[in-house]
């Protein structure tokens, strides 16, 4: 039945770093469907800070935070992600699928509603599901929907709105100022998932909130997509990051992240609040590749974020579009239900500030010449 809806998934196999250039089936093919969004990743001096505090503090964490986990380089972790965001205080989660969970099975509780949008991610989705609240759904970034849950929720004791900053399947930002504005006037807190956000849009690359140049009451996030590492983490208040220290399951019981992890997410801060360089390059792909798509007659989703998102419609068809442009020397899997509604199916673009020109070229190359055999343009 999967197979049959072109729903089956398996493992590819990469055999190099993340760089525009990879080793897939011992071929060389452009990637570009990674979230090493300033290509950070496989940059040396992370590597090297990397294997210096794997020399000084060992190779794992051997346990959680709260046991023998803790490290001097996690404590400054936090404090340089809580002064890069703004916030008073952070704290570590092994990854931004556990952060998610963590916070809103904690936070929110019986007798509170939790509002979130539509095309949530799915540890957002989960970690609603993992919470005592009720959850209800507001259609995608439609703010008047959304007044109308907050009108229809005044009796609950709290109301959370949960929103991802940049949507990971559409590439589009959430209106967060309008957000803000909503919670003011209903009471309401705004918890958002910065994943995609972070080191991209905003100020020095602080996230959705700085981009709209608001506050938020709680921003969850991830090292693992522009910051090149591994590894969520959580800011706001002093009060909001003691609970969850002490309440956050996915906290309390998950083994710490690994040294040489943190020693190197730390350099890739400083970098990306120092050094514009990487952030304006991502954007003038961005710019290319998107113009370029919408020239040649594709439908392209999303607006000024590294996701591109190529919608094609039927998920086997976006599979075998996806296996066209491979033998075209580009690598981006199809996306397909559940991760994106039925009739939707895409390919989904993710480009790095390391592509150059003659690849983005090619991949605009690509999609024309496997998008009239496909008749899609």
């Amino acid at each position: 039945m999967i197979e049959e809806k072109g729903l089956s998934r398996g493992l590819r196999s990469v055999e190099s770093s993340y760089q525009p250039l990879v080793q897939i089936d011992g071929e060389a093919k452009v990637m570009a469907a990674s979230n090493n969004y300033l290509g950070l990743s496989s940059d040396e001096s992370l590597i090297g800070v990397a294997i210096e505090g794997m020399r000084s503090f060992g190779v794992g964490s051997t346990g959680s935070r709260l046991t023998t986990g803790n490290t001097t380089l996690h404590e400054l972790l936090e404090k340089r992600i809580a002064r890069f965001k703004k916030c008073e205080d952070a704290l570590l989660f092994s990854s931004g699928y556990l952060a998610n969970i963590g916070v809103l099975s904690s936070i929110a509780g019986e007798g509170d509603v939790i509002l979130s949008d539509e095309l949530n991610h799915a540890s957002i989705i989960d970690g609603c599901r993992l919470s005592k609240a009720a959850t209800r759904v507001y259609n995608h970034v439609d703010m008047a929907d959304l007044k109308e849950h907050l009108v229809r929720s005044q009796n609950k004791r709290r109301r959370f709105i949960v929103t991802d900053g940049v949507f990971s399947m559409d590439g589009n930002i959430a209106p967060l100022r309008d957000i803000v504005l909503l919670a003011e006037e209903f009471n309401a807190y705004v918890i958002v998932d910065d994943a995609h956000a972070t080191g991209v849009i905003g100020e020095n690359g602080r996230g959705t909130a700085s981009y709209y140049g608001v506050s938020v009451d709680v921003t969850i996030g991830t090292f693992s997509k522009a910051i090149g590492t591994e590894g969520g983490f959580v800011v706001g208040s002093k009060d909001v990051i003691t609970f969850l220290r002490n309440r956050a399951r996915s906290f309390i019981f998950q083994t710490a992240l690994s040294p040489g992890i943190v020693a190197a997410s730390i350099r890739a801060l400083e970098l990306i609040q120092h050094d514009s360089a990487l952030r304006d390059q991502l954007h003038l792909s961005i710019k290319q590749c998107r113009e370029g798509l919408r020239d040649l007659g594709y439908s392209v989703l999303g607006e000024g974020t590294p996701i591109i998102p190529v919608v094609i419609g039927d998920a086997t068809k976006a599979v075998q579009f996806s296996s066209a442009l491979e033998k075209e020397g580009v690598f981006a899997p199809a996306i397909r239900p559940p991760s994106v509604p039925e009739g939707s199916s895409r390919i989904r673009l993710t480009l790095m500030a390391t592509h150059q020109k003659k690849q983005i070229d090619g991949i605009l190359r690509a999609f024309l010449k496997v998008g009239k055999a496909f008749e899609v343009i």
